[in-house]
């Protein structure tokens, strides 16, 4: 584990963070649902995994694509979309909720949002400054533009995790270590980022290893892995030292934690 002397408090946790992913995909209430999150919360989860977009009005949407048509019963692109159109979208019975409707169900919730278009970053940014909510959220991208974005726009007082570029920095610093080696943190690259948010492998190339974690807990870096729903997996990652392990099976990993003695 990383040293639990965390960069920030959404970080602060005694034990690998359990994440539910878009509220638990797999669950009775579909994915991103209000209902999806409230399951969550019922379960024990205080992690909440979430995609967010904005609609052609500025108003943020818990949602991955950037289409319905794949999980609601309406079709169209959100970011060309009004709130109010998109409003009549069902994900079964259940509307798409905003971000800020999430924010105020859950107070005691942490949020890991996932920026998916340069246009949520202002409004993002506005929300989480207007709801208070910069201690209990983290921001992650796959761009590294919309990361840099964000820390300019909420002055570093957001957690955010490494972007592509970011983590390829720290998996390459990795590879020079030997088995068993304890890196120099002088010796690492210095990233923005407060955590790393990995899958454990891309295709045939393995990612989160003894090195890659070594590297990482030394340069005071949690790493948290996704999208495990295994309970092997998830296993063979807790005990090789991952921080946390996202989810969209609830209580499958649950009942992996329970067993472990690390659920909390």
């Amino acid at each position: 584990m990383a040293p639990r002397t965390a960069r920030h408090p959404f970080l602060d946790h005694d034990a690998p963070i359990p994440f539910a992913h878009r509220g638990g995909a797999a669950g009775p209430a579909g994915e991103n649902t209000l209902a999806a999150f409230r399951l969550a919360v019922q379960t024990g989860y205080r992690y909440l995994e979430t995609d967010v977009h904005a609609s052609s009005d500025g108003v943020l949407l818990a949602f991955h694509d950037r289409r319905l048509h794949r999980v609601t019963d309406a079709k169209g692109r959100i970011s060309a979309m009004s709130a109010a159109e998109i409003s009549k979208a069902r994900i079964g019975d259940e509307p798409v909720p905003t971000m800020a409707e999430l924010l105020e169900a859950f107070p005691d919730a942490r949020f890991n949002i996932d920026v998916k278009e340069p246009n949520t970053v202002a409004p993002l940014a506005e929300l989480l400054r207007r709801a208070d909510a910069l201690e209990r959220v983290c921001v992650s991208s796959f761009s590294d533009a919309r990361l840099a974005a964000m820390r300019e726009a909420l002055g570093g007082r957001v957690c955010t995790s490494a972007g592509p570029r970011e983590a390829w920095r720290m998996w390459r610093a990795s590879r020079r270590l030997k088995p068993g080696e304890v890196p120099d943190p002088a010796a690492l690259p210095r990233l923005a980022a407060d955590c790393l948010q990995l899958p454990p492998a891309l295709g045939r190339i393995v990612v989160v290893d003894e090195r890659l974690l070594a590297a990482a807990h030394a340069a005071g870096l949690p790493v948290h892995v996704w999208t495990i729903n295994d309970d092997a997996e998830m296993d063979r990652l807790l005990e090789l030292g991952v921080d946390g392990v996202m989810t969209d099976r609830l209580d499958t990993l649950k009942t992996v934690l329970t067993k472990r003695g690390t659920w909390s």
